[in-house]
Formats: C-alpha cells, sequence, structure tokens
C-alpha cells in the first residue's frame, strides 16, 4: 500500500472535512485504511463532494466551530487522534473583504486553538497544519517563494495565512521543538500549495466553480482577471504531498519538521484565461466573457511557489500536467450527476497513483 502503510487502522482528525479538499483527503485516508474523524461546519452546499460522495456515513462526523475551542477539545480527548491534518478555515480572498473580522478568526484563532488541542493531547504523534501559498509577502516576483521567505498578505485573507504561519513557528520552537522529540514526541509542520482544483468545489468567486455554474445554467463565464497568473495543480496533487510528509514524520522528525511548499511544475503556471480556454475544450458549449475593471478589489497578478524541498528532500513532485489536471476536473463534473461520487473520487485517485507510478514519486502503490 502507498505511505507505507502508515495511515492504516491509525486514527485520523481533519478539521474542515466538509470542505473542498478536506471531502478528497478523507476518501483518500479511508482508502488507505485510516479511522477518520472529522469536524468542521456544514458542507457549502448539497452538491458538494462530502455530501455526493456520502462521506458523513463513512466516518465519525462532527460539526462544529474552529472557534469553539471546548467542543473541539472535547473531541480531541474523546476520539484521541494519533493525526491530525487542520484544513478548516475561511479559504476565499474576496469574501475575506467581506467579512475580515470573520477571516481573522477563523484563520488566526481557528489555528491557535488547533494547536492548543494537539500540545494537550498525549496521542497525537503528527500534525499537518495547511496554510496557503498566498502566505507570503507577495511582490509579484517571476520566481518562486521559498520557504524561508517573509510572511505577508495584502488583503485579509492573505495576512491571515500570514499570520497562521507565524503562529505555527512560534508553537514549532515553543512546544514541538524538534530537537526536543524525544520529550514530547509530536512532529509538526506547516504546508502551502498553489490554486487548488477538482471535482466538488462549488466555492464562491473561485473559478472552475465560476466556469461550471455558468456551463450548466447556459450563460458566459464572468472571468475578472483573465490575465492573472497562478499555480494551478489539481487537488491530489498537494493532498499526496501532504500524505507522504505526515508519513515520514516520525521517522526522521529533524529532518522533515518544517514548512513545505508543493506546487505545480512551471508549465502549469498559466493565466485564468487559458484555464477558462482549457476548460471549455471539455465542455465546448460554454462561453466567456471579460468583466475585469479598474474599480475591483485587489487580487494578486502573480504568485508561484519553489518547490525544491520537496523535490529533493521529500522526493515529491507532480503527477500531472496542467491538462490532465483540467480534463480530470471537467469529468468529475461532467458525471457527477449520473454516477456514484465516491467510487468516481476513488477511480481518480487510482489514476492519480498510476500517474505517480508513472513519474517514480515515493509515495505511490508500485
Amino acid at each position: 500500500m502507498s505511505f507505507n502503510n502508515f495511515y492504516k487502522n491509525k486514527k485520523v482528525l481533519v478539521t474542515g472535512h466538509t470542505g473542498f479538499k478536506g471531502s478528497w483527503l478523507v476518501i483518500w485516508l479511508k482508502e488507505l485504511g485510516a479511522e477518520v474523524i472529522g469536524y468542521a461546519l456544514d458542507p457549502y452546499t448539497d452538491k458538494d463532494n462530502f455530501v455526493l460522495a456520502g462521506l458523513d456515513k463513512e466516518i465519525v462526523d462532527i460539526r462544529g466551530d474552529i472557534k469553539d475551542f471546548a467542543k473541539l477539545e472535547s473531541v480531541f480527548q474523546k476520539y484521541q487522534p494519533e493525526v491530525v491534518f487542520h484544513l478548516a478555515a475561511q479559504p476565499l480572498v474576496r469574501l475575506s473583504y467581506e467579512n475580515p473580522r470573520e477571516t481573522f478568526e477563523d484563520n488566526v484563532m481557528g489555528t491557535v486553538n488547533v494547536l492548543e488541542c494537539i500540545r494537550k493531547c498525549e496521542s497525537v504523534k503528527v500534525a499537518v497544519n495547511v496554510t496557503s501559498d498566498k502566505c507570503y509577502d507577495n511582490k509579484e516576483w517571476v520566481w518562486g517563494y521559498k520557504e524561508t521567505d517573509a510572511m505577508g498578505g495584502y488583503d485579509p485573507y492573505s495576512a491571515s495565512k500570514g499570520c497562521s504561519e507565524l503562529i505555527i513557528n512560534s508553537y514549532t520552537n515553543s512546544f514541538f521543538n524538534p530537537q526536543n522529540f524525544e520529550t514530547h514526541k509530536k512532529a509538526v509542520v506547516s504546508v502551502r500549495a498553489g490554486n487548488v482544483i477538482g471535482g466538488g468545489d462549488w466555492s464562491k468567486d473561485r473559478i472552475i466553480p465560476d466556469c461550471i455554474r455558468a456551463i450548466e445554467e447556459n450563460i458566459a463565464i464572468q472571468v475578472r482577471n483573465p490575465y492573472a497568473v497562478r499555480p494551478w495543480q489539481h487537488v491530489l496533487e498537494p493532498l499526496s504531498g501532504y500524505l507522504s510528509l505526515g508519513s515520514k514524520l516520525l521517522s526522521d522528525p529533524e529532518k522533515f519538521i518544517g514548512n513545505w511548499n508543493f506546487g505545480p511544475t512551471n508549465e502549469s503556471i498559466i493565466t485564468v484565461k487559458e484555464v477558462v480556454s482549457t476548460v471549455l475544450f471539455n465542455f465546448p458549449q460554454g462561453t466567456w466573457d471579460d468583466v475585469s475593471s479598474n474599480g475591483q478589489l485587489h487580487e494578486a497578478k502573480l504568485l508561484n511557489l519553489d518547490c525544491s524541498k520537496a523535490n529533493f528532500i521529500l522526493k515529491w513532485k507532480p503527477s500531472l500536467n496542467i491538462k490532465e489536471c483540467i480534463k480530470l476536473t471537467c469529468d468529475w463534473y461532467k458525471n457527477y450527476n449520473t454516477e456514484n461520487v465516491y467510487q468516481l473520487c476513488k477511480e481518480q485517485i487510482s489514476f492519480y497513483n498510476e500517474c505517480g507510478i508513472r513519474n517514480n514519486n515515493d509515495w505511490a502503490i508500485k
């Protein structure tokens, strides 16, 4: 089995399990034999991947706010997880302009609450905190940001993710220092990914969900920033990195504890317009309009990650090219109404594993 059977029969707590990335992580963990406990708010829509895949029947499904420390701590103490993946967050840039206070409360204090629970719960040995590529002080350079570059954030969302990283670093130094691993026995890391796409995402103000909604409603796709450049990747790409990292932390904590980037290859760093055009290759009936304006909210035009650390130390690299990423995504949306969605996701994970074998990734089933 992949990831050296690390997750088999382990109790794994996933915060944000009802979300887009969280739902895919839950399915993968289930297929790896893990006992999954989820803690999150309700799904965004009744068409979300979590809902259509029937994941509420597959795991311990707990609804709760990440800001509710007492409830969160009770879940840790009751279920005694060995591994934690923290994904719960307010994940949208544009929404952060509308609700900055809520964004900071979710993304900053939510992170504090999870880390406090990890600190106080003896069963936890491995924790992977998921932040964002937008945590960096983005100068819109053409080269990628390294894990050692400064944190920052123009908009409230990006700033909240920069703050989260500082908090994780503080807890790591103060309570989970790898030099004292034999005392605390906890390996805690943060991970950052690029713009993630895939089936089952219906979030507002994300380009793929915007495309699919417009196509299903037979209207033109409204594109706000057609020439913005992003590092696009299928959701399974960073998840493979998170799972691989989590599986190796206990074997050599001083080597693997720290901050990690998981981004695509350079050929997947393309404009929003190119993404929309590729989606429309898979849905030829669709059209799009440029609705950009000078007065719209600030969103970065260029952002890239340097993933050399993951490539060389973790032996992780992307398995899909950009056309495969978008095709796999479109295939989910073409079939979610007629197929068993859990099985659909399972088949896409199997296909991705085959791509991992093709690209000699360490984590893939050989």
